[in-house]
C-alpha cells in the first residue's frame, strides 16, 4: 500500500495546505496593521471640547462634556451602595417540576 502512494501529489497537497495557511496569516496581520493605523489616525482627531460649569461660589470648574453620563452613573452607583439600597438575595433555589410538560404531551398524546 505504501509503495502505491503517489508521493509527488501528496507532497504537493501538503505544501499547498501549509502555504494557504501562511498566506491567510500574513493577510490577517496586514489587515490588523491597517486597522491600527486607521485607529491611531482617528484618535488624533478626537474632539476635546471643554465646558465650564460654575459652582455656587462663582469658581469655574472644567468638566469634559462627554463624561457627564459616566459621572452620573458612578455617582448613582456610589449613592445606592452607601445607602444599602441594593437587593438582598435569599440564596434559595426553587425548582418546580411539572408531571407533564408540553413536550411530553406532544410525544404521548394519550396522557
Amino acid at each position: 500500500m505504501i509503495l502505491a502512494t503517489n508521493w509527488s501529489a501528496a507532497w504537493l497537497m501538503t505544501g499547498m495546505g501549509v502555504g494557504t495557511v501562511f498566506v491567510i496569516l500574513i493577510l490577517l496581520v496586514l489587515i490588523l496593521q491597517i486597522f491600527s493605523v486607521v485607529a491611531a489616525a482617528g484618535k488624533d482627531k478626537a474632539p476635546t471640547t471643554v465646558k465650564s460649569v460654575s459652582r455656587d461660589n462663582g469658581e469655574e470648574h472644567p468638566i469634559l462634556s462627554e463624561y457627564k453620563d459616566d459621572m452620573a452613573a458612578i455617582a448613582t452607583t456610589l449613592y445606592l451602595y452607601m445607602n444599602n439600597a441594593h437587593d438582598e438575595e435569599s440564596g434559595v433555589l426553587t425548582i418546580h417540576m411539572d408531571e407533564h410538560t408540553l413536550w411530553h404531551a406532544e410525544l404521548n398524546p394519550d396522557c
